[in-house]
């Protein structure tokens, strides 16, 4: 008899291990749970923050994101740094667009931007990479799946990996940390809230109402004097050095041309405007929107136009490649020149 319940035993606590491991859901099992999930959701609204130390110095960027199915965006960047406000990529059915609302400026792409690189912080981009990577690896904690997956990062071959966690429960995003090829994380993000639900209003995506939902309303403020323009300059320069500084008077403000000489020649130039000017066409671009750590550019042939703290930026070079020029761009970041 007791041969009879040893055995019994035995099969039940079998038979309750087998079901343990039912419980967990398989590597496949979970992917085409995140297909369903990317299927079914008509939209989303998420908030996090991104720190990234890509560059000479960390920065940090609270986010706030928006999609409507099947194919608007609007993705606004706070720079922790930048007191001039956000920066705003927004995709409607006019096209791909780059706001700087306090300054009044936009850039328009001719580009298949999100699908076209990797992005840390959209669902669908995270969910696509997990797809296409027939290598990821996969893991299960307590409270997450995570996924290490190859990226697609055009302007930036030194961030080849990233690791994602979602959710068990809701099968949102958690963490991101895209990492190098020594798998350091160089970026990572966090998310505080993944609304899967949300409403939108019927402008909510338009340029105008974007743009003018932050802007500085500058000539408004008559009695308050003007920042001051600090010039900055490239940390990293190609093996090159400052050559040549013309400062030149605007009506309304102030530009720098700075020419830099040795094994790479480029110039840069900076300029601050006192007054934000009204509201204009925006500038179409030919080229791709590259995030360089301290704000978003735009990066056409051999140029790169970006603002940062009220300053707009242009870097263009004959010489420098394509890395080369992200790179210098990237490297000025807040350091007064001597």
């Amino acid at each position: 008899m007791k041969k009879i319940v040893g055995i019994w035993l035995a099969v039940v606590f079998c038979f309750v291990l087998l079901l343990a491991a039912c419980g967990e859901k398989s590597q496949e099992d979970v992917v085409e749970k995140l297909n369903e999930k990317l299927e079914e959701m008509g939209g989303y609204k998420a908030k996090a923050e991104m720190k990234m130390n890509t560059g000479q110095e960390d920065q940090t960027y609270t986010i706030d994101i928006w999609h409507k199915k099947k194919d608007f965006y609007r993705v606004a960047l706070t720079n922790d740094q930048d007191e001039k406000g956000s920066q705003v990529i927004l995709k409607n059915e006019d096209g791909v667009f780059v706001l700087t609302p306090a300054l009044n400026k936009s850039f328009k792409f001719q580009t298949e931007w999100p699908e076209n690189s990797s992005q840390p912080y959209l669902y669908q981009s995270l969910v696509n990479d997990v797809l296409k990577d027939k290598d990821a690896t996969f893991k299960v904690s307590d409270t997450h799946y995570i996924f290490e997956t190859k990226t697609n990062y055009q302007s930036n071959n030194n961030l080849p990996y990233q690791e994602v966690y979602f959710d068990k429960k809701t099968y949102t995003p958690v963490q991101v940390k895209v990492l190098d090829n020594d798998k350091n994380p160089l970026v990572e993000v966090k998310f505080s809230s993944f609304d899967t639900n949300p409403t939108f209003e019927e402008d909510d995506f338009e340029m105008e109402k974007n743009m003018t939902s932050s802007i500085r309303d500058v000539s408004a403020s008559g009695d308050e004097e003007p920042d001051s323009f600090t010039v900055v300059f490239p940390l990293y320069m190609a093996g090159s050095e400052l050559s040549e500084k013309k400062d030149v008077e605007l009506e309304n403000g102030q530009r720098v041309i700075m020419t830099f000489t040795g094994e790479k020649n480029f110039t840069l130039v900076e300029e601050r405007m006192d007054v934000v000017p009204t509201l204009s066409s925006p500038k179409e671009v030919d080229g791709e929107i590259v995030n360089l750590g301290h704000s978003v550019g735009a990066l056409a042939g051999n140029s790169i136009e970006w603002s940062n703290n009220g300053v707009n930026f242009y870097l263009a070079s004959e010489e420098l490649t394509r890395e080369e020029l992200i790179e210098v761009a990237q490297s000025v970041q807040g350091k007064e020149a001597k």
